[in-house]
């Protein structure tokens, strides 16, 4: 047994020495070389990142103070440095700089390196690795983009990157906005891709402002960018009011005054509201009225005539904004006081026409129905008897059939034949000389300066008197009733021009609308000029106020309708028919 013993101690005494790994006694073998077990990255490894730790892992824990930088080295092109940590059996390369693009990398653990032991690493442990091509972070897109004008002074700078980033790395040494020299403040925030700056304080009008996005920026792999990213934009000015009608301070302003505004800049006509943007107050009290918004031009129109001899006050306000988006500095506020005394009469000479209830030009006259009734008035045309259908006079029936009759109280005046005469021709011919005449003289051209209170719809409004046109070339009264405030005034007069038609009333049996008259004012002072045709009441009823001179005829109901249409005034047309269905003219 002693021998066997001495035989088994020589061996293990043997084994020593050939390995030169020490033993500490001779139960069984011990103190085995150290030796490593796995890398990281692995050899041969392709597309390393550039951020890559390198580590080996022994198969036993190592004497740390024999892991350093001559028992691991790591090398490119030359050795690099970095450092060199040691923790449960693994050694750690941390690169002090990122490792270069396509680059192969040497990693080695030498022989000094050993175990708790003594044992050293019997062979050197050499494994290579290579790094690829980063994929690096760059802006897609920046709002604003490069070179924007007119940009709103309250705007949020943003850029959107091609991958996540990492959020710790967007901060106000990566992310800067400068005017000229001087740089801007405001708070960065981070998601998704996209990075934002909210300035401190608004920009500057009209104002060149330049962001750097740095190198600094990296992905969430912490690869920086390649280049610094860099755009300009250009602020917008403020807009400002730079007249206005009436003028500031203005007085005699008329009582059917659209209050305007122009701007220096085109406008985000949905800011610009009669709730909040542009009003008008006489006193405390708010007038009631509509905006408009076209070209640079705010326009309010109140809804009823303003007062004589008083002081109103518009106001707009800086929720007006640019069509950037930028708001007037202020509220622009001015003032102005209207008319003390009603206008000066306006004299509209009708001439011979104005003993007529209806005039067809050289046109001709129709009635359909049995109570069709022209009350101190006559009718006629320059057209030949035959084209006045469904009336008589006193003496005379015109073509009338038993359920077409018209009753005419003065006289019917037509070309021959029988009955019409020579006489009455001439008669009718002075008569649409006069209604021309009348005519040109209630026109634009005649009287200018006409406003339009509400785009072209009279209904539902209360007007002053004085002159008013059509903005669009029409004239239609069916949103409700007009009423005409003569304000106590016997010779207030209302003219109303409209290049193309006039309606009156909507279709359906509770479709007709009046005009109505209060305060004094008379039938015989207000004028309709149409340029083209005028249709009054189609769905009969209704009462309709003042001389309609059109161009091209008059329609009174439709055929059928058994509502009294009724005309405070005359109904003259100057190369077309007048046609009326169960309509009563009272000529004033």
């Amino acid at each position: 047994m002693k021998i066997k013993n001495l035989l088994l101690t020589f061996a293990i005494l043997c084994i020593a020495l050939i390995t030169g790994c020490e033993n500490d006694d001779f139960e069984e073998v011990v103190g085995v070389c150290p030796i490593i077990e796995s890398t990281t990255p692995l050899s041969n490894a392709l597309n390393v990142p550039l951020g890559q730790v390198i580590t080996a892992t022994f198969n036993e824990e190592m004497d740390p103070s024999s892991i350093t930088s001559t028992s691991f080295i790591v090398a490119g092109t030359s050795p690099i440095t970095g450092t060199i940590t040691y923790s449960g059996r693994t050694a750690t390369f941390t690169p002090q700089t990122l490792l270069a693009e396509n680059t192969t990398y040497t990693a080695k653990i030498t022989t000094k390196a050993k175990d708790l032991k003594g044992n050293f690493l019997q062979l050197e442990y050499v494994w290579v690795f290579s790094t690829g091509t980063l994929l690096r972070p760059v802006v897609i897109t920046a709002d604003p983009i490069n070179n924007a004008t007119a940009v709103p002074l309250n705007q949020t700078i943003s850029a959107t990157f091609n991958m996540p980033m990492n959020a710790a790395t967007l901060n106000n040494t990566t992310f800067k906005v400068n005017q000229g020299v001087n740089a801007v403040t405001g708070t960065i925030s981070y998601t998704g891709s996209i990075v934002s700056f909210v300035p401190t304080t608004p920009l500057l009008t009209n104002r060149i402002y330049t962001v750097t996005i740095t190198t600094g920026a990296k992905n969430s792999l912490d690869t920086a960018m390649a280049a610094d990213y860099t755009w300009s934009f250009t602020t917008d000015m403020v807009p400002t009011v730079t007249a206005t009608d009436p003028m500031d301070n203005a007085i005699n302003v008329a009582l059917n005054q659209t209050v305007t505004a122009n701007f220096s800049m085109v406008m985000d006509a949905a800011s610009i509201t009669a709730a909040s943007t542009f009003t008008l107050k006489q006193g405390a009290t708010t007038v009631p009225g509509s905006v408009s918004y076209s070209g640079t031009t705010a326009s309010f129109n109140p809804t009823n005539s303003l007062e004589l001899g008083k002081v109103y006050t518009a106001t707009i306000t800086n929720a007006a904004k640019s069509a950037s988006g930028t708001p007037l500095a202020n509220d622009y506020v001015w003032n102005f006081t209207t008319v003390l005394l009603p206008p000066a009469p306006i004299i509209i000479d009708l001439g011979t026409a104005a003993m007529f209830g209806a005039f067809g030009g050289n046109a001709g006259i129709t009635n359909q129905g049995l109570n069709t009734v022209i009350n101190n008035g006559s009718i006629g045309t320059t057209a030949a008897s035959t084209l006045v259908t469904g009336f008589h006079d006193g003496l005379i029936v015109y073509t009338e059939t038993p359920l077409n009759v018209g009753n005419v109280t003065g006289d019917i005046f037509t070309a021959p034949p029988a009955p019409g005469t020579a006489t009455s021709l001439l008669l009718a011919q002075k008569a649409l000389l006069d209604a021309n005449a009348a005519y040109l003289s209630i026109s634009p051209a005649a009287k200018p300066g006409g406003s339009d209170p509400n785009a072209g719809e009279l209904g539902g409004l209360t007007l002053a008197p004085g002159v008013y046109k059509s903005a669009s070339g029409t004239f239609k009264i069916t949103n409700g009733d007009l009423t005409l405030d003569a304000k106590g005034d016997a010779n207030a007069t209302w003219i109303f021009q409209t290049a193309s038609g006039l309606t009156v009333g909507i279709a359906g049996p509770t479709g007709a609308k009046s005009v109505k008259m209060i305060n004094g004012g008379l039938p015989n002072n207000v004028f309709w000029y149409v340029g083209s045709a005028a249709t009054i009441n189609s769905a009969g009823g209704g009462t309709m106020v003042g001389t309609i001179i059109a161009n091209s005829g008059v329609t009174f109901s439709t055929a059928g309708n058994a509502n009294q249409t009724v005309l405070n005034g005359r109904a003259i047309s100057l190369v077309a028919s007048v046609t009326m269905v169960n309509t009563t003219i009272n000529v004033p």
